[in-house]
C-alpha cells in the first residue's frame, strides 16, 4: 500500500487525552509516523491529505449493533450497516448474535466474518450468544466460539433471567477471560410496560416499566460477578440508581464495565412526544433527570463506553400503535453527531467523550485500535465538529428508516473515514 500523509489537521488522541495541530502518516494499514506540531518527513510518492484544519481522530468501536445477517436481510444487512458506520465515523462494528439462526455455533461465527469479509467495509466482530438459541436455559461452548472468533457473550436484546444460568456462564467465562455483556430489563418487572415509568407515561395512558426492571437485575449480576470474578460487562444502564451500583461495585474492585445507549444519553422521555415509535427502545427513554445523571456519569468516566444500540426495524413493526410497536432505533450513523451535543453544551470536552467512542470498548476487546500511536491500525475519522445539518432518515445509508434523530438538527459531521488506512467513505461536498 502507498504511503499516505495527513497534514494540516487537529489531532485528538482519546487515549492520552492529547489535542493540538499535527499531521500522521499511514503506512501498511497502520499510523507510521505522528508529527506533533508539524508534518511528518515524507519521500517521493506519498500521497497526500490535507485535512483543512479539520479534527483527526481514531475511529469509533460500536460495541452493539443489529446487522441482520443471517435471518433479517428485510432489516438491515452486513453492507448496509457497514455503509452506515463508515457514515457515521465507525470503523470497528460488533454485532448482535440474536439473529435467525443465532449466532451459536462456530459455523454462523465463521460465515458472519466471510460475509463481511466480502461485503462490509467496516471491521464486523461478531459476539456470540450467551446461551443456545438465545432461550436462557444452557450456555454456549464458550471456548469453541472464541477459538471461531467470537469477541464477546451476549443474548442481545434479551436478559439473562435465570440468576443460576447467568451464574454458571460467569464460572465458565472467567476461565477464558470471556467479556459477558448482559441486557439488563427483567422481563417479569417489565411486564407489559413499554416506556418509562411515571407522570408522562400515565399521562400518555401507556403502561410503564420501573427503574426497578433495569437495577434489580443490575445488582445481581453484580453480586454473581463479585462471586466468581468474572470480567463482566453492563450493555446498557439508564438511570441514577444503576450509576451508584456499578460506582460501588468498581471500588470494591467487581470485574465490571458499564455502557450507554446514544439514545439514553441524548433523549429523554418528552421526546415520544404524540406516541412517536421511533422513539420506542429497551431500555426505555426516561426523564430528563436520568439523563443528566447519564451525562454526568460518562464524564466522571462511571460509564465506561457509549453504544448506538442501532437496532433497523421493518415500516410494518413500527407503523403500529406505540404498545404494539416494537422496540428499536437506528442509532450507528448519528451516534457521534448526536453525541457531540455535550461537547458542545460543555458537559464534557471532546478527548473524554471518543474515549467512550473508541478508547475504551477497544480495550474491553483487546484491540489495537482506538488510539493514535505508532503501530496501531490506520482506523481514523476526518471530522468537523460544528458542520450543521438536519437529519433526513431517506438518506440514511441504513436499510431501515426508524431514526430518532430524524428531522433533528444536528452539529459535527464525519467528512472522511479511513480503515487501515484506505477511504471507506467521503461526504458529499457542500
Amino acid at each position: 500500500m502507498r504511503e499516505l500523509a495527513i497534514v494540516n489537521a487537529q489531532l485528538v488522541d482519546p487515549a492520552s487525552g492529547r489535542q493540538g495541530p499535527g499531521a500522521l502518516l499511514l503506512r501498511d494499514g497502520a499510523i507510521a509516523e505522528i508529527a506533533w506540531g508539524a508534518a511528518p518527513a515524507t519521500g517521493e510518492g506519498v500521497q497526500r491529505v490535507d485535512a483543512g484544519g479539520l479534527i483527526v481522530a481514531p475511529g469509533l468501536v460500536d460495541l452493539r449493533a443489529f446487522l441482520g445477517e443471517p435471518g433479517a436481510e428485510f432489516r438491515e444487512t452486513l453492507g448496509t450497516g457497514s455503509q452506515a458506520a463508515a457514515a457515521g465515523g465507525v470503523t470497528t462494528v460488533v454485532c448482535r448474535p440474536d439473529t435467525d439462526p443465532p449466532i451459536d455455533d462456530p459455523a454462523i461465527i465463521d460465515f458472519i466474518k466471510r460475509r463481511a469479509r466480502d461485503k462490509a467495509v467496516v471491521n464486523v466482530l461478531p459476539a456470540a450468544a450467551l446461551t443456545k438459541g438465545i432461550e436462557g436455559r444452557e450456555i454456549t461452548e464458550f471456548g469453541l466460539l472464541l477459538e471461531a472468533g467470537a469477541v464477546a457473550f451476549t443474548d442481545g436484546s434479551r436478559a439473562v433471567r435465570n440468576p443460576q444460568v447467568m451464574r454458571r456462564a460467569m464460572i465458565y467465562g472467567r476461565d477464558f477471560d470471556a467479556l459477558l455483556m448482559n441486557h439488563l430489563e427483567d422481563p417479569d418487572l417489565r411486564g407489559a410496560g413499554v416506556m418509562n415509568e411515571g407522570e408522562f407515561a400515565s399521562r400518555k395512558g401507556l403502561p410503564g416499566i420501573p427503574l426497578e426492571a433495569e437495577t434489580v437485575m443490575l445488582e445481581r449480576d453484580i453480586r454473581l460477578a463479585r462471586a466468581t470474578g468474572a470480567r463482566y460487562h453492563a450493555a446498557m444502564i439508564s438511570c441514577a440508581e444503576s450509576v451508584e451500583l456499578v460506582r460501588r461495585a468498581k471500588a470494591d474492585g467487581v470485574r465490571i464495565t458499564c455502557g450507554i445507549s446514544i439514545n439514553n444519553l441524548t433523549l429523554n422521555e418528552n421526546d415520544v412526544g404524540d406516541y412517536r415509535t421511533f422513539c420506542k427502545v429497551s431500555p426505555p427513554l426516561r426523564h430528563e433527570d436520568e439523563r443528566l445523571a447519564m451525562v454526568a456519569a460518562l464524564a466522571e468516566g462511571v460509564i465506561d463506553v457509549v453504544v448506538s444500540d442501532h437496532d433497523p426495524q421493518d415500516v410494518e413493526t413500527k407503523r403500529q400503535p406505540f404498545a404494539e410497536a416494537a422496540n428499536g432505533a437506528l442509532g450507528i450513523e448519528t451516534m457521534l453527531s448526536a453525541a457531540l451535543r455535550m461537547v458542545h453544551a460543555g458537559q464534557t470536552d471532546l478527548p473524554t467523550l471518543l474515549a467512550a467512542l473508541s478508547t475504551r470498548p477497544a480495550a474491553l476487546l483487546g484491540l489495537s485500535c482506538g488510539r493514535l500511536s505508532v503501530g496501531a491500525p490506520a482506523d481514523l475519522i476526518l471530522l468537523d465538529p460544528d458542520a450543521p445539518y438536519v437529519v433526513d432518515k431517506r438518506k440514511l445509508k441504513s436499510r431501515a428508516k426508524n431514526s430518532p434523530f430524524d428531522e433533528a438538527r444536528l452539529d459535527g459531521l464525519v467528512r472522511t473515514t479511513f480503515v487501515a488506512g484506505r477511504v471507506v467513505y467521503e461526504a458529499d461536498a457542500v
